[in-house]
């Protein structure tokens, strides 16, 4: 935590931008002091920490402080998990080359990333930015830190929202040591461990030439600050939480019936404070001397109001958050049918993509540092681009069949893998198995019985044969009888021109005559 950092008196108030690290220090430590309180304030909401019973009344606050002192009905946690859970980096996609990059997968597994970039994805939600630092390890590979925003800020260029000018972080240990670093694109500046002079610092060159922090930034805007994902729903919660309260309030003094008595002499002790006449009980009959005396009850107090006017502010919760409102269970009882939850969700999906666009590009420059480390020529992969998991879902059948549909377009099959939600390491395992399937295919066809081979000419026929079988001609659709007469036509008649029709009919004629 910053909070006790010595800084320099008067801060940093001069014009223009800070020259010297010590300046710089100054500047951004008082930056990273102005957001301090917002951010901690959206990480109590989050966890749940925020003005418990603040709304309720004296009397709850007095009787029940022991009983609901833990008590708190929080969905922020609800709306940052929805999305957060949705947002699972499967590895990074090179233009010029197929497949998940597998040096960029082994950087990503190196650093523990497939569990700790989930913890980035929802500081980023939560207090609307997150930082990564990349540096060099001490085995000279990249080195990939999460920092939260509360222990680092940065400064961009003049006129720039993608060029950071400097960056600094500011952290104390476990046992009260002070962390400072500031980096810029030409130094890096870092006091000693435990030291609270600023000004005893050591400089030393920026082998990158660019500062190494990455930011995080959530819901960013050509203008301002990047926001949290709970500005809109911290007032819905709090009126949440004040409803509550009443119903709890009234749960405990209104929620059965009143009794009472008229015409019965009050009676009081020695220092005047009425006595209670009667203790009410499941075996206790009520009863008075007095003839004028009445009894009576008054109807107890209905809870529904509390119960609708709660619905109504989670449905502005789930319309603010694009949380679908089967997530708060507010159905009536009902479980929405499959199609129902694909249209419910709808909103959701388009705000989780909404966020990989922005937390992809912010990887991508994460895994351009690190092969910047390594003197890679990747380190210029612009066109890099980050593969995300499907984050709508679907049931499996539906799913499958999409995929068998898109096969049918010839879509390739490690594509399909992909899209099924198989990680990388499960597609590698999938092209190793289908080598040994296709190698044991081999060995089983080549142990059985093969087809017999001639030697070449054995069986060859003798030239009169083979002329004979050219000169046949193939045979007719009218069988055997046109066949016959097709081998006992000379070549004379089969090049001879057909009889004219006169001669065809003098010749049946004189057939005729002669009989």
């Amino acid at each position: 935590m910053p909070i006790g950092f010595i800084v320099p008196p008067g801060g940093y108030t001069a014009v223009g931008p800070p020259e010297s690290p010590v300046d710089w220090l100054a500047y951004l430590h008082g930056k990273l002091t102005n957001q301090l309180p917002d951010l901690l304030r959206y990480s109590r909401y989050y966890e749940g920490e925020h003005q418990r019973l603040a709304f309720s009344q004296d009397r709850f606050r007095h009787e029940f402080r022991d009983v609901f002192a833990d008590w708190q009905d929080n969905f922020c946690g609800l709306i940052i998990d929805s999305a957060a859970e949705r947002m699972t980096v499967e590895g990074f996609r090179l233009p010029d080359a197929p497949g998940i990059d597998s040096d960029a997968r082994d950087i990503w597994q190196r650093n523990s990333l497939d569990v700790l970039s989930n913890a980035v994805h929802v500081d980023a939600m939560v207090q609307g930015r997150a930082y990564v630092l990349v540096w060099r390890g001490d085995d000279g590979e990249p080195s990939v830190e999460p920092v939260s925003a509360e222990n680092m800020v940065v400064q961009y260029k003049p006129g720039s929202r993608t060029e950071l000018e400097a960056a600094a972080r500011f952290f104390m240990d476990d046992w009260g040591r002070q962390w400072v670093t500031l980096w810029t694109a030409d130094y890096v500046y870092e006091t000693k461990l435990g030291q609270t002079e600023w000004e005893k610092g050591t400089k030393k060159p920026n082998e990158l030439g660019v500062v190494p922090v990455v930011p995080f930034h959530n819901r960013t805007r050509l203008t301002g600050k990047p926001a949290s994902d709970l500005v809109n729903v911290i007032p819905i919660q709090d009126a949440i939480n004040k409803t509550v309260s009443d119903a709890l309030t009234a749960s405990e003094f209104c929620a059965w019936p009143q009794r009472y008595v008229t015409g019965l002499e009050i009676v009081q002790d020695a220092h005047g404070t009425p006595v209670e006449p009667f203790k009410v009980a499941v075996d206790k009959l009520l009863q008075a001397e007095d003839p004028q005396a009445k009894f009576g009850q008054f109807e107890a107090a209905s809870l529904s109001n509390y119960c609708d006017l709660v619905n109504l502010l989670i449905q502005h919760l789930s319309s603010v958050s694009k949380t679908p409102s089967h997530f708060f269970l507010v159905n009536a009882g009902s479980a929405p049918s499959g199609e129902s939850i694909i249209s419910a969700e709808a909103g959701l999906v388009a705000k989780v993509r909404e966020r990989m666009r922005h937390f992809g590009e912010s990887w991508e420059k994460v895994l351009r540092l690190c092969f910047a480390i390594q003197g890679d020529r990747r380190s210029k992969a612009y066109a890099m681009e980050t593969v995300w998991r499907d984050p709508e879902y679907r049931t499996e059948a539906q799913h499958i069949d999409a995929l068998l549909k898109l096969h049918q377009l010839n879509v390739p099959e490690e594509q399909l893998w992909s899209d099924a939600g198989y990680t990388p390491s499960q597609i590698s395992t999938f092209r190793e198995m289908r080598k040994q399937d296709a190698k044991a295919a081999a060995e089983v066809q080549a142990l059985g019985p093969q087809p017999e081979q001639a030697a070449p000419g054995a069986n060859a026929p003798s030239e009169a044969t083979a002329a004979r079988m050219a000169s046949k001609a193939p045979p007719g659709n009218s069988g055997n009888v046109n066949r016959k007469n097709n081998e006992n036509k000379g070549p004379m008649r089969r090049n001879s021109a057909p009889p004219r029709k006169g001669e065809r009919r003098g010749r049946t004629a004189e057939r005729r005559t002669d009989r």
